[in-house]
């Protein structure tokens, strides 16, 4: 069976255990359908403990079961089933508050926290928490005075039973609404619920600023907690802890013990000294017993000159000997014990109560204390001066140990070098030997790589000179071939140009009647031109293809054909300057320059058959008579369309 509890902090669901307690749930489940809870006040929170409510004055003294209610308080309470045994084992158990002997009422409560044994037995397990655990750590940080009161008022608004399973007692009658509050149930309240609070009301400027000062430092703890230079916000600096800067390096621990004993028992001093040099840093811890005799100090040795030196004293802000074990797994102190208490300024906490308001019979064990807290200076001298001399003694071991061991080494070393000489003139023997033949087999292979270059080159040289000897009567060959071939071109052009010449004088100096005489021989000449080169051609072929040898008509074929090319080329060019000059000297028909022409043609006629052969002359002149005729007839039709178009 299930029960809505609403509070002002917000809403619990609470399952009861109705098999295993069904009077308790009976009076549990009536009372709820009565609005019996309605605007009831948590009078008692115990962080870590219990939340109890269920008392209608708020007192935390008063409350009824049903059956007291209905019939009177002659049944005010009831005795509760405590078998099968149910423990409070988890956060969020309720239990009905025993009155003694096995009684319980109205009032009940919830658990905060795990593993509370020391209420099993007493009070009655009905149910525990399914939803809100949200609005128990809500409960469970509430701001409570010396008697775990709430501050704030934190109250039930009203409950709802979603499924009863037992029938109502004679005379129950339940409210078709919920009852509005009395001023009864009211008049135990300190802040309403909905009451804002102003923490400036009634303060001076000093204590304003001292809040927003708190405020600020609570800041910057929770910063340094995030970053990971504090194990947590609230963690706090032991208070009985000075903290001495600006000192002359000359000053020691003893020193500052004595000067700070005349304010009350010192616990320890200690100088900060670096850990490799043993030099001092210049600024130390100085813990005492009490309080108030830190203070004192602190208020006195500010700027006291010590050992010539103006000192700076204020209170340790360090957490250094604090060995911190994680969030509610405390910390561990310079005395090595676990503490859960250590951590929030050294306040001390009280005990959680029992029930209505009673504490718990449970105490602490008494934390020991630290054996050097009860030595006198004195003794602490005595100490430290015997830790001296155990040092000592053991620097003393360890030297010992150090000179025995470097005799042994010098001992091993002279040994080893020793047999390294030994084994040095055995190893420059052996080495002396192996080189002197390494340089030998050196020396023979050089020669013999000397002797092998010089073979090769005397070879490829009788190579040279015979492939030299091969080729020198063929460059001779070729050589003189070119040489003839360049005379021949020399002879060549030598002659065409003479021929030239004479041929361009003859034509000049030639009359009209010749001209027109070549003219009419022009095409006879021509044709005779190309019968002869035939002949020739066919006189030459046949002549070298019987008598020639081979490799000779290769050589000579080629000029042979190139003095025919060039003669049918001169023929050519000939006839076409003789046409050219004709049509120019025909305007020009004088008498006297036909005389001189004749006979300057004549003779220019008998320079060129003297340069030709013989057979070329005689066949010339016979064409001459020929072509005379016919060129004459030309040059006349020539000359008279000439005019007829002038």
């Amino acid at each position: 069976m299930s029960v809505v509890i609403e509070t002002t902090l917000g809403d619990l669901t609470v399952d009861l255990f109705t098999n295993e307690r069904p009077i308790a749930c009976l009076n549990f489940l009536k009372l709820c359908q009565l609005k019996y809870y309605n605007f009831n006040l948590f009078h008692t929170v115990q962080q870590g403990f219990i939340a109890q409510t269920g008392d209608p004055s708020g007192a935390g003294n008063g409350g009824s079961s049903v059956w007291g209610v209905v019939e009177g308080l002659q049944k005010r309470f009831f005795e509760a089933e405590y078998l099968p045994r149910i423990h409070h084992s988890s956060a969020g158990m309720l239990s009905l508050v025993s009155a003694g002997k096995n009684l319980v009422g109205s009032q009940f409560f919830f658990t905060l926290g795990e593993s509370l044994t020391s209420l099993d037995g007493t009070h009655c397990v009905i149910g525990e928490v399914v939803e809100g655990h949200d609005v128990l750590r809500k409960l469970n940080d509430a701001i409570v005075d010396d008697g775990f009161r709430p501050y704030q008022d934190i109250r039930i608004t009203h409950t709802v039973v979603l499924e009863d399973p037992f029938p109502n007692p004679r005379g129950l009658q339940a409210p078709s609404r919920s009852p509005s509050p009395s001023a009864e149930r009211l008049k135990n309240g300190r802040i309403a619920a909905d009451e804002d609070i102003d923490d400036t009301d009634g303060k001076t400027m000093e204590e304003m600023q001292e809040i927003l000062a708190d405020r600020e430092a609570k800041a910057r703890a929770t910063i340094l907690e995030i970053v990971g230079d504090l194990p947590d916000a609230d963690m706090a600096p032991p208070e009985n802890v000075l903290f001495v800067c600006k000192l002359n390096p000359v000053t020691t621990d003893d020193d500052l013990e004595i000067i700070f004993s005349r304010f009350g028992v010192v616990k320890g001093c200690e100088v900060i000294r670096d850990r490799k040099t043993g030099d001092s840093l210049q600024y130390a811890f100085v813990e005492f017993e009490d309080q108030k005799s830190c203070e004192a100090a602190y208020f006195k040795m500010d700027n006291v000159l010590i050992d010539d030196r103006r000192i700076h004293v204020d209170f340790s802000q360090s957490v250094s000997k604090v060995t911190w074990r994680g969030k509610g797994r405390g910390v561990v102190g310079d005395d090595g014990k676990l503490d859960f208490n250590n951590l929030r300024d050294n306040k001390d906490h009280k005990k959680p109560t029992q029930g209505r308001g009673k504490t718990d019979n449970h105490k602490d064990s008494k934390r020991t204390e630290d054996p050097r807290s009860r030595m006198t200076s004195a003794e602490r001298r005595k100490a430290r001066e015997q830790r001296h001399n155990e040092q000592k003694e053991r620097d003393d071991r360890k030297r010992v140990r150090r000179r025995s061991g470097s005799r042994e080494l010098k001992e091993g070393r002279r040994a080893t070098s020793r047999n390294r000489s030994e084994r040095t003139g055995m190893e420059y023997t052996d080495r002396r030997h192996v080189n002197e033949r390494e340089q030998r087999d050196r020396r023979r292979s050089v020669s013999r790589s000397r002797n092998d270059r010089r073979r090769s080159r005397s070879r490829d040289m009788e190579q040279r000179k015979r492939s030299r000897s091969r080729d020198m009567p063929q460059r001779k060959r070729s050589r003189s071939r070119d040489q003839t071939q360049r005379r021949r071109s020399r002879d060549r052009t030598e002659r065409k140009r003479s021929q030239s010449r004479d041929r361009t004088d003859s034509v000049r100096h030639r009359s009209p009647q010749d001209r027109r005489r070549n003219d009419s021989g022009y095409d006879r000449s021509r044709e005779a031109v190309r019968n002869r080169d035939r002949s020739a051609k066919r006189r030459y072929v046949t002549s070298r293809d019987r008598d020639v040898p081979r490799n000779s008509s290769r050589r000579q074929s080629p000029e042979r054909k190139r003095k025919l090319s060039a003669s049918i080329e001169k023929k050519t060019k000939k006839q076409e300057k003789k046409k050219s000059k004709r049509a120019a000297s025909s305007s020009s028909e004088s008498s006297e320059s036909s005389s001189e022409s004749e006979s300057e043609s004549d003779s220019s006629s008998s320079d060129s058959s003297s340069s030709s052969s013989s057979d070329e002359r005689s066949k010339r002149q016979k064409s001459k008579k020929s072509k005379r005729k016919v060129a004459s007839s030309k040059s006349s039709h020539k000359s008279k369309k000439k005019r007829h178009r002038k």
